[in-house]
């Protein structure tokens, strides 16, 4: 994955710990999606972890990407412990083991087509074709 990633997008990886729980970034990624700006953080959170090394489960490196994005950081810190994000982010996990799913990254397309590990973008590309075609 490190050399696809260098070789093919000039990206470099620099991975944050592992073995860390990511569900704070998850739910902080429900408020920010309730806030307009979902993407962003997102965007943010993975450049944090994979491109700046920074542990995601770390409440304060998640307040710094959310006012990075534009979040008030004493809202962002108390959506964090809101149980209707959390059960918003349950949901996403509890529909994850139906998939199948029990790590990163996966994605499905058109509730069908199951890609699990770092590929290709060609791959990405064909499976999506594929997806759109049915």
């Amino acid at each position: 994955m490190v050399r696809m990633a260098r070789e093919r997008y000039g990206l470099a990886i620099n991975s944050g710990p592992f073995g860390i729980d990511s569900r704070p970034a998850l739910v902080g990624a429900k408020f920010a999606e309730a806030q307009g700006v979902g993407e962003a953080y997102h965007d943010a959170v993975f450049r944090a972890y994979w491109q700046d090394a920074k542990n995601i489960e770390d409440v304060d490196v998640l307040a710094a990407v959310a006012t990075a994005v534009g979040l008030d950081r004493d809202q962002f810190l108390a959506a964090l412990d809101e149980p209707t994000y959390q059960n918003e982010m349950m949901a996403d996990v509890q529909q994850a083991f139906q998939y199948g799913l029990s790590g990163v990254p996966a994605l499905v397309y058109n509730n069908k087509y199951l890609v699990t590990g770092a590929q290709p973008y060609e791959l990405l590309v064909e499976v999506a074709e594929k997806a759109s075609e049915k």
